[in-house]
């Protein structure tokens, strides 16, 4: 607290500097940015993709499902049972309605397990289930 007859008689002048503010300041700017941060999902396996003329960039936030060339699925770097897709991406369009489905499909794997993959997604209720792909440009 300021004593004001030692200011006035030019006392003491000694300056405090409250860093409590501060702390609060980049407490509040710490989590600010965690909130706002997008993080990227990933299929959890490396896959060789398809190329496509017409392959498009996805600008929103997608849910991920891969499958490799034996027909293994896999979401959020978990090997899963075709018959889980479901539930999982009921989960995660509970979340995020509006997010589509991309399968990350080797262009080994087998058409029966990508097929079985989409058709478990569209039971889910997802109705933007597409597969990724590099455009043939950038090989």
């Amino acid at each position: 607290m300021i004593n004001v007859r030692q200011s006035l008689r030019g006392g003491d002048s000694r300056v405090d500097i409250n860093m409590g503010p501060l702390v609060d300041m980049v407490f509040l700017l710490l989590i600010f940015f965690v909130v706002t941060t997008s993080f990227v999902k990933e299929t959890g396996i490396e896959v060789n993709r398809s190329t496509a003329a017409t392959a498009e960039v996805m600008d929103r936030g997608n849910i991920m499902i891969g499958v490799n060339t034996e027909g293994d699925v896999y979401f959020e770097g978990k090997r899963i049972d075709v018959r889980s897709v479901r539930a999982l991406v009921e989960r995660a369009l509970a979340e995020d309605p509006e997010s589509g489905v991309v399968i990350v499909a080797d262009k080994e794997s087998q058409t029966g397990a990508v097929v079985e993959t989409m058709d478990q997604c569209r039971l889910a209720g997802a109705s933007n289930v597409s597969l990724a792909a590099r455009r043939e440009t950038e090989e």
